[in-house]
């Protein structure tokens, strides 16, 4: 039985970019090892992969010794295990676990790239990221951008070398759960309290926005642009699902007062059950600065749910502007305005893309589908036995 090991730098990687994966692969021939900070999110995972886990403390910040001290843990563990493979997700994780399996000898070292930090940074910081980026190329077999357009970014900046890189299957890391994301599983009494929270009107339109309320994701222009369409429409409103993280990166001052105080925002905090807010919102609006493979944009599409993004990598793998969603240009209030007002104005023909983007979501991005294609590559990886 081929030994596997799957690494992020934090258990709410495991828990939330690849639930199901581990188990998948443990059901389906592999023994997986999974290796990850401590945190609240560990006992959920443990529950649901049934695989072990290891613990290793990293930290998303750049912590000199710390991370020295992981590198050599993870030197000690790979070398104790003896691994066929190490698969890493996450900048940190990713950086150390290459290093740390190529020092212990491990012929199959493959990482996931689900993004990239440093296209949003400037000035030292910027240069340092990219280093780990390359570090972490040189040091891995494998490269995998979960999209094909963050492939040909990699590649245009010279990230890792072109014979490394690969997409699975269509892209993504672990596709969506078309179990949980169907607006036929959907349960009435959580819809009905959900509606109750935000004090639902349905002679309402409703914008969502689902991920932290931070400046990378849109924050500033969307506020900006919203309050221009309600100025003109003021039946919308916006719907943020999501928390705030003013020590990472800060929303502007205008930004937060609209979110305290504009009768049209309605902030309802964090949610393990957007697919409960997507299914009674009449579009989503994604306006992030960077992307590896939205996830939230594939949930909105399995449930239906009409979608606005901006035009980055990942976001453009999975919406084609006119035909399964609207795109705008990344950072621009003016387009944003647009396009929310066309959605607005025109609920016949979102709904129409919103139905062309499930039937793409339901064909290739199916959970178990993205599952098998990872499952057949590393088989095809792993020497042929004797």
């Amino acid at each position: 039985m081929p030994k596997l090991i799957r690494i992020t730098t934090a258990p709410i990687s495991l828990n939330v970019l690849l639930p199901g994966q581990m188990r998948y692969m443990r059901e389906h021939g592999f023994d997986v090892l999974m290796v990850s900070s401590d945190g609240p999110e560990l006992k959920t995972v443990l529950e649901r992969e049934g695989c072990r886990h290891h613990i290793i403390p990293m930290t998303r910040k750049m912590t000199p010794l710390g991370d020295l001290r992981c590198l050599w843990l993870l030197y000690r563990l790979f070398r104790k295990e003896k691994p066929d493979m190490v698969h890493s997700h996450t900048p940190k994780a990713g950086l150390l676990a290459m290093l740390a399996a190529k020092m212990a000898g491990v012929k199959l070292r493959l990482h996931t790239v689900a993004g990239l930090r440093y296209v949003t940074t400037k000035g030292f910081g910027r240069q340092v990221l990219i280093t780990m980026e390359k570090i972490t190329g040189w040091a891995a077999t494998h490269v995998w951008p979960n999209s094909f357009s963050m492939m040909r970014f990699m590649l245009e900046n010279k990230l890792v070398a072109a014979g490394k890189t690969e997409v699975i299957g269509q892209g993504s890391s672990n596709g969506v759960n078309l179990s949980r994301y169907n607006p036929d599983r959907l349960l009435p009494e959580k819809t009905e309290a959900i509606k109750q929270k935000i004090q639902y009107d349905p002679s309402l339109f409703y914008f969502l926005s689902v991920g932290r309320i931070v400046h990378d994701k849109g924050m500033d222009e969307l506020l900006l642009a919203f309050a221009r369409v309600y100025d003109k429409y003021p039946k919308a409103r916006l719907l943020l699902l999501g928390a705030f993280e003013d020590e990472v990166d800060p929303v502007s001052a205008r930004a937060r007062e609209l979110i305290q105080t504009h009768p049209g925002v309605i902030h309802a905090g964090w949610s393990n059950e957007v697919e409960y807010y997507m299914h009674i919102a009449q579009a989503l609006v994604h306006p992030s600065h960077r992307e590896g493979f939205p996830n939230v944009l594939l949930q909105a599409g399995a449930l239906g749910c009409p979608v606005l993004c901006s035009r980055i990598d990942g976001n453009i793998d999975i919406v084609e502007d006119g035909h399964t969603g609207l795109i705008f240009t990344v950072k621009n209030e003016d387009e944003l305005y647009a396009r929310m007002e066309w959605a607005l104005t025109h609920p016949l023909e979102i709904k129409q893309l919103a139905s062309n983007l499930r039937l793409r979501v339901q064909t290739h991005y199916d959970q178990p589908v993205v599952a098998e294609q990872l499952r057949q590559k590393y088989l095809s990886l792993l020497p042929a036995p004797r």
